[in-house]
C-alpha cells in the first residue's frame, strides 16, 4: 500500500493536485498582488530619481565647468580703468580663452527677477562683472588672483568652485538616496512574499503532512508555492510599473534651468522600468523557495 502511495505521489495527477493546495484567492493572494504593485510603483519613481539626479549633477557641473567671473568693485570714476586692466591681465593668462565685460543692461536683466525691471543700475554701487571662459584644463586661480590684486585692487576672482561643489554633491547624494531606496524596496518585497508564503504554508499544514506521508518531496511541494507567488508578484509588479510609467510620463513640464526640469526618464532610460517586474519576479521566486523549503524541512 505504501509503495502504491509513493508511486501515486510521483504521478502528474498528484502533482497537479499539489499545485492546487496554494489558495488561488484570499488575503495572501491580494496582499501579494497589492504589495508588489505598490513596491513596483515606488521602484520606478526611485529609478526616475536616480537618473534625474545623475543628469542634474552633469548639468550643474557643466554649467560652471569652463567659466569664471571677475567682480570689480571700485568708485565710478575708477571702475572703467580697472575693468580694462583686468581684461589685459586675462588676455595674457594661460588657460583663459575669452573675457568679456558684462554691460549694464545684462546686469540689470540678471537682477530683474529679484529687484524688478526698473532697477537703476547706473546710479547704484553695483560691481562690474567680467565673464571669463576657460579651457578644459582650467587656469591657475591662485596666481591669477594675485595678479589681479596687484593690477586692479578692486577685482575679485570667482572660479565657481564653491558654487559647483555643493550642487554636485547634493545631486550625488540624491542619486545615492535613490539607490538605497531601491534596495529597501527590494528587501520589503522579499519580506512581504516570505510572510505571505509562510502564511499559505501554515494554512495548509495538514495537507502538507499528508503529502509527506504518501512520499511527496519537499521540492515538489515548494515548486507549487514558488510558481503561484512568483506569478502573483509578476502580475502586481507589471500593474504598478505601468501606472508609475504613466505618472512619470505625464509629469508637468518644467522650464529648462529649474531643478525639477530633469525629473523623469529620457531616451533609453525608459527601458529601465521594464526591468522592475523581472527583478520583482526573481526576488519573489528566491524568497518563496527559501521560505517554503525551510518550512517544509521543519515539518518533515
Amino acid at each position: 500500500m505504501k509503495q502504491f502511495l509513493v508511486q501515486l505521489a510521483q504521478r502528474p495527477v498528484l502533482s497537479l493536485w499539489i499545485d492546487r493546495i496554494v489558495p488561488p484567492a484570499g488575503q495572501s493572494a491580494q496582499l501579494t498582488l497589492m504589495t508588489a504593485a505598490a513596491m513596483a510603483f515606488l521602484a520606478v519613481f526611485a529609478l526616475a530619481l536616480a537618473f534625474s539626479a545623475n543628469r542634474l549633477a552633469d548639468s550643474w557641473s557643466a554649467a560652471f565647468l569652463d567659466t569664471a567671473t571677475v567682480r570689480v568693485s571700485a568708485a565710478p570714476e575708477q571702475a572703467e580703468t580697472q575693468v580694462k586692466r583686468v581684461l589685459e591681465v586675462l588676455a595674457t593668462t594661460p588657460g583663459v580663452t575669452q573675457a568679456r565685460a558684462i554691460p549694464a543692461e545684462e546686469t540689470q536683466a540678471l537682477l530683474a527677477p529679484w529687484f524688478g525691471p526698473d532697477l537703476p543700475v547706473a546710479s547704484l554701487p553695483i560691481p562690474r562683472l567680467i565673464e571669463v571662459s576657460t579651457t578644459r584644463d582650467g587656469f591657475d586661480a591662485e596666481g591669477l588672483a594675485l595678479r589681479l590684486q596687484a593690477e586692479a585692487p578692486g577685482a575679485k576672482l570667482d572660479d565657481h568652485l564653491r558654487w559647483r561643489r555643493p550642487l554636485v554633491e547634493t545631486a550625488i547624494g540624491l542619486r545615492r538616496l535613490a539607490i538605497v531606496s531601491l534596495a529597501l524596496i527590494g528587501g520589503a518585497t522579499a519580506a512581504m512574499v516570505t510572510l505571505a508564503a509562510q502564511a499559505a504554508l501554515a494554512a495548509n499544514g495538514q495537507v502538507i503532512r499528508v503529502l509527506h506521508l504518501i512520499g511527496a518531496r519537499d521540492v515538489t511541494i515548494a515548486r507549487a508555492f514558488v510558481r503561484r507567488f512568483t506569478l502573483r508578484t509578476l502580475a502586481g509588479a507589471l500593474a504598478g510599473t505601468a501606472l508609475a510609467a504613466l505618472a512619470v510620463a505625464f509629469l508637468p513640464v518644467v522650464a529648462d534651468g529649474e531643478v525639477l526640469a530633469h525629473l523623469g526618464f529620457s531616451g533609453r532610460e525608459w527601458l529601465w522600468p521594464l526591468c522592475v517586474p523581472a527583478v520583482a519576479a526573481v526576488t519573489a521566486l528566491l524568497a518563496t523557495r527559501a521560505a517554503a523549503l525551510s518550512r517544509l524541512k521543519s515539518e518533515a
